[in-house]
């Protein structure tokens, strides 16, 4: 798969400048309005279990740059293991399966969207480590400004999804999750225009209530 590095044209400048619009706007409206949420939930997290009721974690922005993204902790903060959580890992707290479910974990990520490390869709920011052992292929998409949410999270469930018996859950996600994500990923990234990343934010709305709702998973 080639890098897929857009020219710079008028046109792309004024998407860019739309996007980042819309960006500020929705984060900093969503910040406001989602306030009182936010204050619940990091308070039943902090009386849950012990711990930061904010997991911050290194992970990579728009070319490769390093920058502190956060979410609400849904793990035991006592207990290490691998980058990639599956649903079934023991780490995760009851409250914290919740979050998950639901993706409600991933709302601290407003403020990341607001600084600009962000914007509200792109590709899943990853950590440095994992982003190494991408394959060729699929590094061209470290390249560009990760998002909050993209059509990998709310188009196709089974790219969010890690079986319960693979013992190596780093390599399986690289291996078989990893080319699918990047391969959705493209088909915004080659055209994030503003009505397509409308699209995406009403249909992560949707998927966000069918979540809530028992079903769904996440890996990220």
């Amino acid at each position: 798969m080639a890098a897929r590095v857009p020219a710079v044209t008028a046109r792309h400048t004024a998407t860019g400048i739309g996007r980042r619009t819309l960006d500020v706007l929705v984060a900093a409206t969503g910040l406001a309005l989602l306030m009182p949420l936010l204050v619940v939930i990091a308070l039943a997290i902090k009386v849950s279990s012990e711990g930061s009721f904010l997991f911050r974690q290194v992970r990579l922005k728009e070319g490769r740059r390093e920058f502190t993204i956060l979410k609400f902790r849904t793990m035991r903060s006592t207990q290490s293991g691998p980058e990639i959580t599956a649903n079934c890992d023991k780490r995760i707290t009851a409250i914290g399966a919740f979050l998950r479910r639901s993706h409600i974990d991933e709302l601290p990520q407003l403020v990341n969207v607001l600084r600009g490390d962000m914007t509200l869709v792109g590709p899943r920011p990853e950590t440095p480590a994992l982003a190494a052992r991408y394959p060729p292929e699929c590094q061209w998409v470290l390249e560009h400004r990760p998002g909050l949410t993209g059509p990998t999270q709310v188009r196709s469930l089974e790219l969010n999804n890690i079986p319960v018996d693979v013992a190596d859950t780093e390599q399986w996600y690289l291996k078989h999750l990893v080319p699918q994500r990047v391969e959705m990923d493209a088909t915004y990234l080659d055209h994030p225009t503003l009505t397509a990343t409308l699209r995406v934010l009403v249909d992560t709305a949707r998927h966000v209530i069918i979540s809530c709702s028992g079903h769904g998973v996440q890996t990220g």
